[in-house]
């Protein structure tokens, strides 16, 4: 008993009192510190699972994007090359010389107020002497008769002198 007399005679004093509150107080904080890291250390592998996740999603992301840079690349390489090697066909530099006349003459018609009378009467001779060359047996032959385009061109270019020098006579 005297042992337990002693035992309870520290404790009543008032230093081994918080002596001992401050040691339960300590072992509180460890055991709500212990468990704190605990779950932040579920949370810190939950996060890598999730960036590591996110990484190989955005690398398969980038690798499918660089393939299809390649590939629109390749593409237009393409489309560049057919379409100079379709602007050098023939007939194809008259197609687009046409249609820069016809951009010219629209500007023309919107900027020049006398011009437009005066194209038409000029237009509308170009075409009475075209159809003048266009009548006959000979030229209904020619347009049944296939021919390369440098010979319709010649061709064109030869009516159109000789209507030319018809309508001037």
């Amino acid at each position: 008993m005297e042992s337990s007399n002693w035992f309870m005679g520290i404790l009543a004093i008032p230093f081994v009192q918080g002596l001992l509150l401050g040691f339960f107080i300590c072992c509180v904080v460890y055991v709500r510190g212990w468990q704190h890291r605990r779950e932040l250390s579920r949370e810190i592998n939950r996060l890598k699972a999730h960036l590591h996740t996110k990484l190989e999603i955005d690398s398969a992301d980038n690798e499918r994007r660089k393939q299809e840079l390649i590939t629109l690349r390749q593409e237009r390489d393409n489309l560049r090359i057919t379409v100079q090697s379709l602007n050098h066909k023939p007939g194809r530099k008259e197609i687009r010389q046409y249609y820069i006349y016809q951009t010219a003459l629209d500007i023309m018609f919107e900027k020049a107020p006398g011009f437009a009378p005066a194209w038409q009467i000029t237009l509308k001779e170009a075409d009475r002497l075209f159809e003048k060359s266009e009548q006959g047996v000979v030229p209904l032959l020619k347009r049944l008769m296939p021919t390369s385009t440098n010979k319709q061109v010649e061709e064109y270019e030869k009516i159109s002198r000789i209507s030319h020098e018809d309508g001037v006579a």
